[in-house]
């Protein structure tokens, strides 16, 4: 193929890919002159070029497209039948261009069909005036071959390399790496030597190297999405839909292989979220949504991971026709169904030939695609999964690692074997020993290390990968973050850091969470990089180091009931076990006993530079006089109240039923944690003993303290729970079971300045309550605060929709008052 006709292929088919996306936006934004001369340049290149490689008839229909664009431009209105139009054209164009590719020559027929339609539309029989133009089309005409000449020179100094040689090179790049760490292993051994300085000039050429060739191999992740908002137009037409696109991140650079590959998945599940997630107009109306459905992409990267979501604010998946269709599969039987979880039962769709659809059409219902999705993505080592709300939305989350790329990781022995961990995640080193400062203790059975006053979950490597029976108090331990999670990993021994050339793992090994893929070191053994993510999974597993059932599903052993509740369990004054919500404890503390004092009767140290009333359980509890004293530390803002306890028993996580209440000053009832009656304390009876002004702070105006809080949810435990804590922070509270009785209360003519709702109730929900609350004129303005157990941007934006004026976590005390606290004040500058 001639080669000047090979560069204008090229170049037209990445501009008509532009001019897709451009004019869905145009549609939407008619009025847009910067979307209107970006799509009059392109087409108008098109056209001339042409007619300068001799392309008549590509000319012609490209010059009718120019006329009906010029027709806009000059201000003529926008309507829908013309963009569909100009679409259609673009497709009749690429058909040509097809042809050419394959014959070297443009084939013969005739386009008069859409030349004439667009003939029509830039010539209608009643044409507006046109809009007078801002500047002369002379001068509009001087400015086209400034553009052109502009674009001439960026291209004088870029050329096209071929794909495969951008590959040879990285791969080329990646054994100089190898090579490299091979020589710098040698001078490590021989200690001085004349080869060391040249030697690091090497290595810096090298690094140099490595990350200009990475640089090439990079692209935007936006060139994968460039048709996707043509998709989603087409498909809302040929649905009867309303949906819009928003894409967020697109700047997201990605390995262009990886880009590739990811292309497909992309698109069908954003197909598969027009389909099945997004509802008609009528319906979304009906169930108190905009008429128009939304579909959001969004990429990012986290820990060396590329992490892509496609959430729609459909309807969700239907859990309950999943179950039905999983059991006529015979992918499980309804006694394994009843027993998995609802993360369990959504990812039944990605099984080979699994569809909930009814009937079968030209976009959905033959059960093929999603399992093809999962395939595409776990060939390069990635993972996707999906999560979804019944009314609210669906959620694919795609995680992809970098399958070709070179890292610095800090190399590890665990059980007499190499490791590497991505320095990314490393946050520092410790080193652990039996006494001094830096001491691994265990709660129970978890081992936890004290780190600068905190305690830090640990997890040892040999005993999670099987590699020895006795886990040692010492060693190193590598302090680690994912996300908001640090914990630590303790490992025998670290060696040094050393950049690594990360290669994917084996299918066969790829279900091994801890693993993120292989790595050749210097010395030529292979060795296996540790992905901290899987480490954070099992660290939440609580790392059991007996032998793994590999013939047990491994979601299913993984999967976590989203109603346990994690708990403290204690002991103090007495052998009955005592227990707290871990959330609301701030610290765990042994205080050196020497250091507490007493004033006045009562329990005071020095923490942080302030101090800090220690109390006790009851009248039967002492403290300690020698010795270290355990203390449970609960704060709020910038005051901290200590608990005085006997012995930390456990932590727990288990589903929260108190079955007997109590009157007692302190308790909220009792309920059976471990096989034995438990007391569940009211830690808010606790905080206005610690201080005597916390219910009564003299930073708060007088208008602040007096507020009234209707406090709806439907579990016993959490309203007394937060019933205290918003007492304590100045507020009246009004604390109902139901969202009916929330109703029967405004309705009583109780007066209420504030509501804070649960979103998860039986009979009506969050959401309801808010409607309801919104259409009765007394409480319209009323400031609403709801109240989650999980919080998603979708719940967050619906949320807001229904009149939801913040959103809070269920255990975020400290967010909850701080909420409260925000919208009292509001509610004072407004009176």
């Amino acid at each position: 193929m001639d080669d000047l006709l090979r560069e204008f292929l090229t170049e037209t088919t990445e501009s008509l890919d532009r001019v897709d996306s451009e004019l869905v936006r145009f549609e939407r934004e008619p009025n847009n002159g910067d979307i209107l001369g970006n799509i009059f340049r392109l087409v108008h290149t098109i056209k001339g070029t042409c007619g300068f490689l001799g392309l008549p008839r590509l000319e012609m229909l490209t010059h009718a497209a120019e006329t009906l664009m010029g027709k806009f431009r000059d201000g003529m209105p926008v309507t829908s039948e013309a963009v569909t139009l100009v679409l259609a054209t673009i497709d009749r164009i690429k058909s040509i261009l097809d042809e050419i590719e394959a014959n070297q020559r443009e084939p013969t027929g005739d386009d008069r069909d859409l030349i004439n339609e667009l003939s029509r539309l830039a010539q209608p029989e009643e044409q507006a005036e046109p809009r007078p133009s801002t500047r002369p089309k002379a001068a509009v005409e001087r400015v086209e071959p400034g553009e052109g000449a502009r674009g001439d020179r960026v291209a004088s100094h870029s050329i096209r390399v071929n794909v495969e040689t951008l590959d040879h090179l990285m791969t080329t790049v990646s054994e100089l790496v190898l090579t490299r760490n091979q020589l710098l292993e040698i001078v490590r051994r021989h200690g001085d030597s004349d080869f060391k300085v040249p030697l690091q000039r090497l290595s810096n050429v090298t690094a140099e190297l490595q990350e200009g060739v990475m640089k090439t191999r990079m692209q935007p992740i936006g060139h994968a999405w460039q048709k996707l908002p043509r998709i989603v137009r087409d498909l809302a037409a040929d649905l009867g839909k309303e949906i819009e696109l928003e894409m967020r991140g697109a700047e997201t650079e990605v390995d262009r292989q990886v880009l590739e590959l990811v292309k497909d998945p992309l698109t069908h599940l954003v197909r598969n979220c027009a389909d099945h997630g997004i509802e008609r107009s009528a319906e979304r109306l009906a169930a108190g949504k905009p008429r128009s459905g939304t579909i959001r992409l969004t990429a990012c990267h986290e820990g060396g991971h590329i992490i892509i979501e496609i959430a729609d604010d459909g309807r969700g998946l239907d859990l309950a026709r999943i179950r039905v269709k999983a059991v006529e599969h015979g992918l499980a039987s309804e006694a394994e169904i009843a027993g998995k979880s609802e993360a369990e039962i959504c990812n039944f769709i990605f099984a080979p030939g699994f569809s909930t659809a009814t009937q079968v059409t030209s976009i959905s219902g033959r059960g093929v695609g999603m399992d093809a999705v999962r395939a595409n993505i776990e060939q390069i080592g990635g993972t996707v999964d999906v999560k979804s709300v019944a009314g609210a939305g669906t959620t694919f989350t795609m995680k992809i690692p970098l399958t070709l790329a070179i890292v610095s990781a800090l190399i590890v022995e665990a059980g007499g074997e190499r490791f590497a961990i991505p320095q990314l995640s490393v946050l520092e080193l410790a080193r652990a020993s039996t006494i001094g400062e830096h001491r691994i203790e265990k709660i129970k059975d978890s081992p936890v290390l004290r780190l600068r006053n905190k305690l830090l979950p640990l997890i040892h490597l040999k005993g999670l990968l099987q590699l020895g029976e006795r886990e040692d108090d010492t060693g190193f331990v590598v302090v680690t973050q994912v996300g908001n999670q640090v914990f630590g990993i303790v490992v025998d021994g670290v060696f040094h850091t050393e950049e690594i050339v990360i290669k994917p793992m084996s299918s066969k090994l790829r279900h091994i969470a801890a693993f993120s893929g292989t790595t050749i070191l210097g010395d030529g053994s292979v060795i296996m990089i540790i992905d901290p993510n899987g480490i954070a999974q099992a660290l939440g597993r609580a790392a059991p180091a007996a032998p793994v059932d590999h013939a047990v599903d491994e979601e299913g052993a993984q999967a976590v009931d989203e109603d346990l509740t994690s708990l403290l369990v204690f002991r103090a004054g007495s052998q009955q076990q005592k227990a707290v919500p871990l959330s609301l404890v701030a610290r765990l503390e042994e205080i050196d006993c020497r250091r507490i004092e007493i004033s006045d009767g009562r329990y005071l140290v020095q923490y942080r530079d302030r101090l800090m009333p220690l109390l006790r359980i009851d009248s039967n509890g002492g403290v300690r006089q020698a010795g270290a004293q355990p203390i449970l530390v609960f704060a709020e803002r910038d005051r901290a109240m200590g608990l005085v306890v006997d012995e930390i028993v456990d932590i727990v996580e288990q589903r929260l039923d108190i079955e007997v209440a109590s009157d007692q000053p302190g308790v909220l009832g009792y309920a059976v944690v471990k096989g034995s009656a438990t007391e569940i304390i009211d830690i808010g009876h606790y905080l206005p003993l610690a201080f005597e002004d916390w219910l009564h702070r003299r930073d708060l105006p007088a208008a602040r303290r007096r507020r009234t809080v209707l406090l709806v949810d439907d579990s016993p435990f959490f309203r007394d729970m937060l019933s205290a804590l918003i007492r304590s922070a100045g507020f009246n509270v009004v604390a109902v079971g139901s969202a009916k009785q929330a109703l029967a209360a405004t309705k009583a003519g109780t007066t209420i300045d504030i509501v804070v709702a649960d979103m998860e109730m039986p009979e009506m929900d969050g959401f309801e309550l808010a409607a309801a609350l919104r259409q009765n004129p007394q409480t319209a303005a009323t400031p609403i605060i709801a109240l989650s157990a999980m919080i998603s941007a979708e719940a967050v934006e619906r949320g807001h929709k229904a009149g939801f004026h913040d959103f809070v976590a269920k255990f975020d005390r400290a967010g909850l008052v701080a909420a409260i606290k925000e919208q009292s004040a509001d509610l004072s500058r407004a009176a």
